[in-house]
């Protein structure tokens, strides 16, 4: 069921004059209904403007952006990062810059369209599995060991194959493999003070990381990040594809650096909320989920219709395409109340 609201969906939803409880989406802080971060945001917008259109080569400069770019690498774990407009800009400049020659692209399972060409006729397919993959790129490492292999793939695929442990990953001769990593799910989230995963992939010890994703699931504001060192960032900035685009809006931006004391707060509350929903669900055994995260995946669409005729609705729907399997996940966020994540508990138990 495709359902239409006149405003965000925050822990409630009202459809017909009915209200639900709503257990979707990916504002994993809820920070895009609190009314502190709202009022950062606001008074960064009497600042900076709700829009700012020049590029980020023109002559007059906004300071904020080098800042926030500068915090960004260090909470990450970086030598360099970039902010552009959105995550999926952010995929789309890693995957074109990365394009040439001297490079061959393979795709992990269940990697995300922002890293995929947009043009159906040169569309690389996914390998199913990681077996599969590996194989694939020693055989080519073989015969091509002056084309370095370059590896796409989500951190947090909901499947549980990659983080935390990143088993199949693993398995891969990544000292010589550039590794493309989308963390829009964790950034924000998991990892030291939120960082995600730039710290623990690193630990692997690939020829070299690059790191892209969405900053509106975990920061609550409309833009996207790459981390990664100080040449390749350089060399993704200076491209016309960075210079021709209008940069994310200062306001929000500036957020992300005014908003880390709140960030603290809500990442405890969003910690305590999940250990709740796992300790009073009887069988959670029927999701899949990975340790830290608020989303917790299934594929029984009895379960989302159960749930909807008690008046809770969750995310639910085909991804990316309509000819992609349904993808139904719980997620619990930090604006949840603890009678919120009770009650859905106890509906759950009922149904199971």
């Amino acid at each position: 069921m495709t359902i239409y609201t006149d405003g965000f969906p925050g822990r409630e939803l009202e459809v017909d004059r009915k209200k639900f409880l709503y257990f979707g989406g990916t504002s994993y802080l809820g920070l895009q209904t609190d009314e502190t971060f709202q009022e950062i945001f606001i008074s960064n917008i009497r600042k900076y403007g709700t829009n700012y259109g020049a590029s980020r080569k023109s002559n007059v400069r906004i300071s904020v952006f080098e800042k926030a770019e500068e915090y960004l690498s260090q909470l990450v774990g970086c030598e360099s990062s970039t902010i552009l407009s959105s995550g999926y800009l952010a995929g789309q400049l890693v995957r074109q810059t990365m394009d040439t020659k001297e490079h061959r692209m393979f795709y992990a399972p269940n990697t995300h369209s922002a890293l995929y060409s947009p043009t159906p006729s040169t569309k690389l397919k996914p390998y199913i599995t990681f077996t599969a993959l590996n194989i694939a790129i020693r055989a080519h490492l073989e015969t091509n060991q002056e084309i370095t292999p370059v590896v796409f793939l989500d951190a947090i695929d909901f499947s549980g194959a990659n983080y935390p442990d990143f088993e199949g990953l693993r398995t891969l001769p990544l000292e010589r493999i550039i590794l493309v990593v989308d963390d829009s799910h964790g950034i924000g989230i998991v990892g030291e003070n939120g960082g995600g995963v730039f710290r623990r992939l690193m630990k692997l010890n690939p020829k070299e990381l690059i790191v892209c994703c969405s900053l509106g699931k975990g920061f609550g504001i409309q833009a996207g990040s790459i981390f990664g060192t100080v040449k390749r960032i350089e060399k993704f900035t200076d491209t016309p594809f960075f210079g021709g685009a209008s940069p994310a809006s200062p306001a929000a931006v500036a957020c992300l650096m005014d908003g880390n004391a709140l960030f603290l707060e809500k990442r405890e509350t969003l910690i305590n909320n999940i250990n709740l929903f796992k300790s009073n669900v009887k069988t959670l055994d029927r999701f899949k989920f990975m340790e830290g995260h608020p989303a917790f995946s299934f594929t029984d669409e009895k379960l989302v219709n159960y749930l909807e005729r008690q008046n809770v609705l969750v995310t639910s729907f085909r991804y990316p395409d309509e000819d992609s399997h349904l993808m139904s996940r719980i997620v619990i966020s930090a604006h949840h109340k603890k009678e919120d994540i009770l009650l859905l508990c106890n509906i759950i138990n009922s149904y199971l």
